[in-house]
């Protein structure tokens, strides 16, 4: 059975920082995309950022690109978030996601970690 648990949301003003982690287990990933989407109220699902769990090669949504950080550990089967110059747009719940079939469609999705930035 495949879980995938997030954590590492909370509150913080803008332009500080939050690290999402991602704790995957109950099946090998090699070769799958994993990623991170959210989804702000009232608003749809959104992309943030993917990688490949073997070759990495990381992919970002323009909206969080040069200030977010998607990172991988194979060996503790972790997939990590280091988010930077938070913004309030970037208040949503954040979704650990693997499998991913397209960006926004996946196999396995977490419980979502809230992250709210104040202004």
């Amino acid at each position: 059975q495949v879980q995938l648990v997030e954590s590492g949301g909370g509150l913080v003003q803008a332009g500080g920082s939050l690290r999402l982690s991602c704790a995957a287990s109950g099946r090998t990933f090699n070769g799958d995309r994993m990623g991170w989407l959210r989804q702000a109220p009232g608003k749809e699902r959104e992309f943030v950022a993917s990688i490949n769990w073997s070759s990495g090669g990381p992919a970002y949504a323009d909206s969080v690109k040069g200030r977010f950080t998607i990172s991988k550990d194979n060996a503790k089967n972790m997939l990590y978030l280091q988010m930077n110059t938070l913004k309030p747009e970037d208040t949503a719940l954040y979704y650990c996601a693997a499998r991913l079939v397209t960006r926004l469609q996946a196999d396995y999705w977490g419980q979502g970690t809230q992250v709210t930035v104040s202004s």
